[in-house]
């Protein structure tokens, strides 16, 4: 029945994994299982001859369909084990014969020991590799069976999805619609007189009365009180008014457990409606009919107490709790509302099937009893996306990041939307099937999604109060891997909800662990599995080495700093690429094969990454040969600054402004580089000086050689020595040069030299001379205050005469400042 799917799906929630490796466990088991002997393939082929004749009926049910199905895949497994009997002796034989060298083309020129061997051992691979072919072409013949069934089970399954019922608003389809009611009435009625009549059933009925009347106390007093008690409980744990001086003043801790005790909201009361079950069936009271009824009441309260828990969860009571989504409370009123009657309406679907009698009931009547279940239903749906909506636009107005958590909330609130309008109209139209799986599907799909956020909102909070996250951090990293998992996991189950069966799961599965094949290599999960953590462990130990030696080994030694980073960085390097080759050899993946793929790329991607190969090969050459290392002070190009870090691709400068410039490693290997610290410290600087003309050149350079032979940090060897440079357009030119013991320091030192110069200049009445230039003006009457511009007669089309003022900006300069044409009229 429809609503025991839906009522397992929600039971299966909060075990993803298991409820995804339970499904795949019948199909894998076959498979798995050791094949003790050869499998007999006559009796195979004649098995098969019968059920091609079988899929050939048009009367054979689904349910046969689906017993030849497993049986058929039962088969295939075992053939599958069959395709890889053999394996170690083909492997060795054909080491064998490669050994024994290729084969001559004229046979009479090999040794006849040799072409004897090689004889034996070509028909021994044949006869062990003969089982093998025949278990190829069993195996591929019950695959082909297999796809049959699926394709005829699809058929059939668009065929009743397709199928056209009469139209639930025709006026005279509403009478057999009352007569069934009136009908089910009369025969729920009428068994429930037979067991009143019935001697077996009365004593039943006497004999079972202490259980029965100990299941409906349980029942009764759960539903009546004890479910309001566990609600407050859990609210009050939720907002950390209860369990405060247990758990401490943290609301995470207070949250989550609130959170865990909230399954207590589905199985408490979902224990006490099978209590009422049960005892409705024990009294022995009921009949065909009525335990129908009475089991899917039950799923009806299993569903609604769940939708219930889901609508707490997902739009609680108080503004004060954590909350999903961003709504006001009265909007969450309203959420809790809707999710309730979706949990009521759905419940009450299966009871109106269960009544009529199910497949049993004439169309009509079940399109007419569906059809406003269906319109009441799709409603509550529509108003529940609209608030899915409304969440999203609350979270884009708000100016906060869009997680794809929230993007989801607002596709999912959309295609609720559609769902709701589509649904209707189908049922309308006479596609009740059709509505009922696009429908029903969708309220369980949802429900899903809103425990997916539960437990996303678990695994936060447990990794919060783990590591003692405090709200200001940054957002972790292993909360969202665990979700995507989560997520992942969860597909199974969607897929289970929309009608995938469980042995297409399972087969879907079964195919991902064996892998896929390139070439002659096949790539599995546990291949890719080993790989990842044998890679991992030698990650881990490479960096336990780089850590050795950098804190331990290196610091020890007389290798300068740079040194030690080239040792440790070429020992990252290599480790990585070892524990690389490692994880691959031990994974057993043989690189061989995709030798030819590999060839085939080289080419692109050898014009596409040539610029990345070529500075890594450069840096490769940085660290080995340490032309420059970190911490020496470099110029390249117009980029000076101090090396911070060198990596296989780049190297990145510090400039004196305090930022990182990142240059490619071939401009450190094919272009100049000037390195002032890289085997000394030691440098020369340069101070000019100018003097005015008529100076006394000698005592000026007596004045610069004692400051510069005054300055500690100049050396002795070689000297501070003056220079005189050129006679200049303004000035004598000196220069006072000297090395420095620390040339990074040559900035200060020129900053105080010139301080220094410029005391002594003044004390021996040396002038230090500035740019002159001579300015003739053509006309510098004009300046004068008093001066009246006289006019000039410039001619005018109607032979007037125009008086012009001469303006300021008419004055020019003749050039005779030496021929700069500088003069402006200043």
């Amino acid at each position: 029945m429809h609503f025991l799917h839906i009522v397992l799906t929600y039971l299966l929630l909060g075990l993803l994994p298991v409820a995804a490796s339970a499904q795949t466990a019948p199909e894998l088991e076959p498979s798995a299982a050791p094949v003790a002997q050869q499998p007999d393939y006559a009796a195979w082929n004649t098995r098969a001859d019968a059920i091609e004749a079988e899929l050939e009926r048009p009367d054979v049910t689904v349910e046969r369909l689906e017993a030849l199905r497993a049986e058929l895949v039962a088969f295939r497994a075992q053939f599958q084990e069959g395709r890889n009997v053999n394996e170690p002796r083909i492997e060795s034989l054909r080491a064998q014969i490669d050994a024994l060298g290729p084969a001559p083309e004229d046979p009479s020129s090999e040794a006849a020991d040799i072409s004897e061997r090689r004889a034996a051992l070509a028909a021994e691979l044949a006869t062990v590799q003969a089982p093998r072919a025949a278990a190829q072409e069993a195996f591929s013949r019950a695959d082909a069976l297999v796809r049959r069934v699926d394709t005829s089970m699809r058929a059939r399954q668009a065929d009743v999805l397709l199928a056209v019922e009469p139209y639930p608003w025709n006026p005279a389809n509403w009478i057999p619609a009352v007569t069934s009611v009136v009908d089910s009435s009369a025969l729920v009625a009428q068994e429930f007189n037979n067991t009143l009549g019935s001697t077996l059933r009365m004593r039943q009925l006497r004999e079972n009365l202490p259980v029965i009347g100990g299941l409906l106390i349980f029942g009764a007093f759960i539903l009546l009180r004890g479910r309001a008690g566990i609600e407050r409980l859990v609210l009050a744990m939720r907002s950390g008014t209860v369990g405060a001086k247990v758990l401490g003043n943290s609301p995470k801790s207070q949250r989550l457990l609130g959170l865990l005790l909230s399954f207590s909201q589905v199985i408490v009361p979902s224990l006490a409606v099978m209590a009422l079950y049960f005892a409705a069936v024990s009294s022995s009271l009921l009949g065909e009919r009525g335990s129908a009824i009475a089991e899917s009441i039950a799923g009806l309260g299993i569903i609604y107490f769940i939708a219930r828990w889901i609508g707490l969860w997902l739009f609680p009571s108080s503004g004060s709790l954590y909350s999903p989504l961003l709504l006001t409370d009265g909007q969450r009123t309203q959420g809790r509302v809707l999710v309730n009657l979706l949990g009521l309406f759905s419940g009450l679907y299966e009871v109106a099937l269960a009544a009529l009698g199910n497949e049993r009931a004439p169309a009509a009547a079940v399109s007419v009893i569906a059809f406003p279940l269906i319109v009441l239903t799709a409603i509550a749906l529509f108003r529940l996306g609209q608030l899915f909506i409304q969440h999203a636009k609350a979270n884009a107005v708000s100016g906060q990041d869009t997680a794809f958590k929230d993007r989801a909330i607002g596709l999912v609130g959309r295609a609720l939307l559609a769902v709701a309008l589509l649904a209707p109209t189908l049922a309308a139209l006479g596609y009740r099937n059709a509505a009922e799986a696009l429908l029903y599907p969708s309220i369980a799909s949802v429900a899903l999604f809103a425990v997916l956020l539960l437990f996303l909102r678990l695994i936060e909070d447990i990794y919060d109060l783990a590591t003692k996250r405090t709200d200001d951090s940054p957002e972790p990293l292993v909360p969202a891997l665990l979700g995507f998992v989560l997520a992942i996991g969860s597909l199974p189950l969607f897929a289970l909800i929309w009608g995938v069966r469980g042995t297409e799961i399972s087969e879907f599965f079964a195919l991902l662990l064996q892998g896929f094949q390139i070439g002659e290599t096949r790539i599995a999960p546990s291949a890719l599995l080993v790989l990842i953590v044998v890679f991992a462990i030698g990650y881990y130990i490479t960096r336990l080495l780089q850590g050795a030696l950098g804190t331990t080994v290196l610091p020890k030694t007389r290798i300068d700093k740079g040194g030690q980073k080239a040792i440790i960085s070429g020992t990252g390097y290599i480790g990585i690429f070892v524990a690389a080759l490692v994880a691959i050899s031990t994974a057993g993946i043989d690189l061989s094969g995709l030798a030819i793929v590999a060839g085939a790329l080289s080419v692109g991607i050898g014009f596409g990454l040539q610029n990345i190969v070529s500075n890594f090969i450069s840096g490769v050459i940085l660290l080995i040969e340490r032309p420059i290392a970190e911490g020496d002070w470099i110029e390249v190009g117009t980029t000076m600054g101090t090396v911070r870090s060198i990596s296989v691709r780049s190297t990145t400068i510090e400039t004196f402004d305090r930022t990182d410039v990142i240059v490619p490693n071939t401009d450190l290997i094919a272009g100049s580089v000037t390195n002032w610290t890289r085997y000394n410290m030691t440098g020369r600087i340069i101070v000019p000086v100018g003097v005015a003309y008529g100076s006394d050149t000698r005592r000026v350079q007596q004045i610069l050689q004692e400051i510069g032979d005054a300055q500690p940090l100049a050396l002795l060897d070689p000297a501070p020595s003056v220079i005189f440079a050129d006679f200049g357009a303004d000035a004598l030119m000196f220069e006072l040069r000297m090395v420095l013991s620390d040339v990074s320091l040559g900035l200060s030192v020129r900053t105080e030299i010139r301080h220094q110069i410029a005391e002594r200049f003044a004390q021996e009445g040396i002038e230090m001379p500035f740019s002159q230039r001579d300015i003739w003006l053509r006309n510098p009457e004009v300046l004068r205050p008093d001066h009246q511009p006289e006019p000039k007669d410039v001619p005018r089309s109607d032979g007037a005469q125009k008086v012009a003022i001469l303006r300021r900006d008419e004055i020019v300069n003749d050039g005779s400042d030496g021929g700069t044409g500088e003069g402006d009229g200043r």
